[in-house]
């Protein structure tokens, strides 16, 4: 492929539900979060191709109930906007209400996440600052937790997005023409104001554009983006960028299963009907279907050196944005040290009566990279008592860690690996491996087509030995899969610890 063109999709990584604004010469991208932390993640580009993690909007979600694993809560679909000089993130969480933050720097300090309207359900929020000075927001709802679904609606808002104002209106109804219409985006555009949003479901729904000249309406819907005939199933819900030059994209997820929403990028033009055409026209028409290479956008700078990061040293003993912890973070999770990252031995929490690695907070993990890779780690247990353990995790509703575990003053070697089941019990089972000679032994897991993945080990000098059986990753509760690491104990205290030399995507 030519190196003026890219490749779909621009990151083979979970960032649902993004939104992107433009300042000046930097594209910032934010995506969902749920409950994993620190949350917010801002990607940040100079040509909306190449990628880099630059920072988490806030560390903790403080709110009830977030010091344990809480699967598919926290943080949905956020939006981001630039106005009176700052960047603003404006995030739901459905139980909780709809929550905004800002800052003057992206790489630095935000806001502490602040509340403008307690809310069960009010979903997929997006302010708009008029030219006349007035501030709305639009959002949409879970029908999981307040029984509507379909709709969107309006309330003005304060201009400093401290709350809302007044009484709520619902500017549109999908149930008959766009069910499941959700993560509105909106904009004005040539004296018409137009709300971007998704419809027909996360797997196989559409991008919907509407427009109106008054933001009370009445509004009009457009169906813009399908599938078509290419193999990105369901391209919709993102945010649309203008260039200096005019030039304009989209960038949307594609449910890629247990890999996660991953995202893509769209050429997009206005037509003379002022309406946004996407993608490549199907049967020459207003609807588009998905490119899956393009010219790359015309910007005065390039971010080529840009990656999601992956790998890690843990230079100074501390870890990169590319981890989270499954929720709020414990300071007692993290141990000091001058190289290599040191994870305490945390006790696994009950529950259901159970004490499982599915609801272990302390697991450091990142999202699935590629779609085949190999993750490796070398660790070195520092165990003080019988149920110590540490070691490499694939992590979803299905999932399966090879790990070291201290007993009875040995050293072995285990694979364990469960799965959540409808009920919310998790079946979980393991097996011992081999004894260790020692309290050291690199870890690997080669994930391959479809996220099977293969286990192995090396202990001192020996080659690779492979663990069987081997093992299909699943995802996550709104989330793709996930790789990591973890310390953990069966007692009841903390006293011993695990250190991991480096972790290395390749």
């Amino acid at each position: 492929m030519s190196l003026d063109y890219y490749q779909n999709p621009i990151i083979c990584g979970d960032y649902s539900d993004p939104d992107i604004v433009k300042v000046n010469d930097d594209f910032f991208m934010v995506s969902s979060s749920f409950n994993h932390m620190p949350a917010l993640p801002i990607l940040h580009s100079k040509d909306l191709v190449n990628w880099q993690i630059i920072n988490h909007v806030f560390d903790a979600l403080d709110l009830p109930g977030y010091d344990a694993v809480q699967p598919g809560k926290g943080v949905w679909a956020p939006s981001i906007r630039y106005h009176d000089e700052k960047l603003w993130v404006f995030f739901s969480t459905p139980d909780e209400g709809i929550f905004m933050s800002y800052t003057t720097d992206p790489w630095g300090e935000w806001s502490k996440p602040h509340c403008l309207q307690p809310a069960l359900g009010w979903i997929d929020p997006c302010p708009f600052w008029d030219d006349d000075g007035r501030a709305w927001l639009v959002h949409a709802f879970a029908q999981s937790r307040c029984g509507v679904k379909h709709k969107l609606q309006l309330f003005e808002m304060a201009n400093d997005g401290s709350k809302l104002i007044g009484e709520g209106q619902i500017i549109y109804d999908g149930t008959a023409d766009l069910p499941t219409l959700e993560g509105p985006k909106l904009y004005k555009r040539n004296g018409w104001y137009y709300i971007f949003a998704p419809a027909g479901g996360v797997e196989n729904g559409w991008q919907s554009v509407l427009r109106s000249r008054d933001l009370t309406g009445p509004w009009t819907a457009r169906n813009v983006l399908f599938q078509g005939n290419t193999t990105i199933n369901g391209p919709h819900q993102g945010g649309w960028v203008e260039l200096d030059n005019n030039e304009c994209w989209f960038v949307h997820f594609q449910d890629a299963h247990l890999y996660g929403r991953i995202v893509h990028l769209q050429p997009m033009y206005w037509g003379d009907d002022d309406w946004p055409r996407i993608g490549e026209s199907i049967n020459n028409d207003s609807t588009g279907q998905p490119v899956l290479s393009y010219k790359k956008p015309t910007v005065s700078h390039h971010s080529e050196e840009y990656r999601i990061q992956t790998s890690d040293d843990f230079q100074h003993g501390k870890f990169g944005l590319q981890w989270q912890w499954q929720a709020n973070p414990n300071p007692d999770w993290l141990i000091a040290s001058d190289q290599g990252l040191t994870l305490s031995c945390y006790p696994l929490p009950i529950r259901h009566q159970q004490q499982t690695l599915y609801f272990a907070a302390n697991l450091l993990l990142q999202k699935f990279s590629a779609w085949q890779f190999t993750a490796q780690t070398q660790l070195r247990m520092n165990a003080k008592q019988t149920g110590d353990l540490g070691g490499l995790i694939v992590y979803g509703e299905r999932y399966a860690a090879i790990m070291i575990g201290y007993d009875n003053g040995q050293y072995k070697l285990y694979y364990r690996y469960g799965w959540m089941k409808d009920s919310g019990q998790v079946d979980e089972y393991q097996q011992i491996i081999t004894q260790l000679s020692s309290e050291n032994c690199q870890l690997k897991v080669e994930v391959g087509l479809n996220g099977i993945c293969q286990f192995y080990y090396k202990d001192h000098e020996t080659d690779w030995i492979s663990i069987e059986p081997s093992f299909a990753s699943g995802k996550g509760k709104w989330v793709g899969a996930k790789v990591g690491i973890f310390a953990a104990t069966e007692a009841d205290n903390t006293i011993g610890y695990c250190h991991f030399d480096y972790f290395k995507i390749s």
